[in-house]
């Protein structure tokens, strides 16, 4: 029984969590450019927006390069 509601919980915790994209890492966030979730595309915009003034060179580029990909 308690294998049952521990399985159970874990189901449901999976199924209506969230992606919380403040966790992640700039060069996370760039990599997983144009792999976001329709459901989850504003909130992984917003935060990406307010990481491209602290981006380094090489991100920046990065970015620039996987921005058509946000397009689809």
């Amino acid at each position: 029984m308690f294998r049952f509601f521990i399985l159970t919980l874990m189901i449901f915790t999976f199924a209506f969590s969230k992606t919380n994209f403040s966790e992640m890492s700039n060069q996370e966030l760039i990599a997983i450019m144009g792999y976001v979730k329709s459901n989850e595309k504003k909130a992984f915009e917003k935060e990406l927006q307010s990481r491209v003034s602290t981006m380094n060179d090489k991100e920046k580029k990065a970015y620039i390069k996987n921005l058509p990909k946000l397009q689809r």
